[in-house]
């Protein structure tokens, strides 16, 4: 149903408005305010904020029409407003047009004219509303969705290359946040979903700082990508600097004596990238898989508190720009040979 302000100071109109559109109103399709001035209309405004139109005469006392739609323009920039008024003048129709009126109809009132013209304010406004609804839900999507996820969907201009993939070059850095597991088992809820949120506020701004970004969040671990130039040395700057920024954080509370530390695991190569799910089902979750995002979290698993782990092949990558210390060959999970490992010191 579309409400529609009538602001007009002579009561006949209210009665005629209501027998031209009485099948409207009696379908459910209108429904009509009335106000006999342009303060008690913005009084009508107050009371029924879901009126998308605005009818005005421009002489009324104490507030005319072309007062009423500055008003407007200040106080209800999504309304429309059409004048309805003998004041025909061309001096009249550039003023009220100027402040912002949508259309101008002439009395005496052909309603047909009327009707067409309230139809096609009532298109507009709905296109306004809708673009401001999209662009709203666009900045929530962009909480829960990386950026480089938006730019991949917008280069898919049909529904079924969704499901292609592509084969790149990345580094994969997994993140977990060491003994949080016992905070969540003895702390509310409440207390754990804010302790969270805020170590990975610290952890997700580092990560960006270095042109990565969040894949997943995995429990209390985070899954990042690095990919594009230097990608690896980007990883493992953006992990020092995660280790760096958690080490540096208070305690979250004098009850919650929780000193927060990460373990780290890094990893880089070829993997695949793309969406995972059912088509079907229109459910589907872009990420990259592969045995180098496998190793990344086995590393993790293995690293000690406060320990960024790493395999060989990214120590060869990077040791000239970092310092490291060989941890030594280790059995990593579902690996059929040990695995040489070194530690990130700085």
């Amino acid at each position: 149903m579309a409400k529609i302000l009538v602001v007009d100071d002579e009561p006949d109109l209210e009665i005629l408005i209501r027998q031209k559109f009485r099948k409207k109103i009696r379908e459910g399709e209108y429904d009509f305010v009335f106000a006999n001035n342009g303060r008690h209309a913005l009084e009508q405004l107050a009371q029924h904020p879901d009126v998308e139109v605005v009818l005005s005469d421009i002489n009324m006392p104490e507030m005319d029409g072309l007062t009423l739609l500055t008003k407007l323009n200040d106080q209800h920039a999504l309304l429309k407003a059409v004048i309805v008024s003998a004041y025909s003048d061309m001096e009249n129709i550039r003023t009220a047009m100027n402040r912002g009126a949508f259309d101008f109809v002439t009395k005496p009132v052909n309603f047909t004219d009327l009707e067409l013209t309230i139809e096609k304010t009532l298109s507009y406004v709905k296109q306004i509303r809708e673009t401001l609804r999209a662009a709203k839900e666009n900045n929530i999507l962009k909480m829960y969705v990386d950026e480089t996820v938006l730019h991949f969907m917008n280069t898919r201009e049909f529904e079924s290359s969704l499901m292609e993939n592509e084969t790149i070059e990345a580094s994969i850095a997994f993140i977990d946040i060491c003994g949080f597991t016992s905070i969540s088992e003895n702390e509310t809820p409440d207390n754990v979903v804010k302790l969270l949120n805020g170590y990975f506020d610290v952890m997700v701004k580092a990560i960006i700082s270095y042109d990565g970004y969040v894949d997943k969040f995995i429990g209390d671990a985070i899954m990042a990508v690095f990919r594009g130039n230097y990608h690896l040395d980007r990883a493992i700057d953006a992990s020092l600097a995660v280790r760096n920024e958690i080490d540096h954080l208070p305690a979250f509370s004098d009850k919650i004596n929780f000193t927060p530390k990460v373990s780290i695991g890094v990893n880089s190569g070829e993997v695949i990238s793309g969406n995972i799910g059912s088509a079907s089902l229109r459910r589907l979750d872009y990420t990259v898989i592969g045995d180098v995002v496998n190793t990344s979290q086995r590393l993790q698993s293995i690293a000690k508190q406060g320990q960024i782990i790493i395999c060989h092949d990214a120590y060869l990558q990077i040791k000239d720009s970092f310092k490291c210390r060989e941890v030594g060959e280790i059995n990593l999970k579902n690996k059929l040979k040990p695995v040489r490992v070194y530690e990130v010191i700085s």
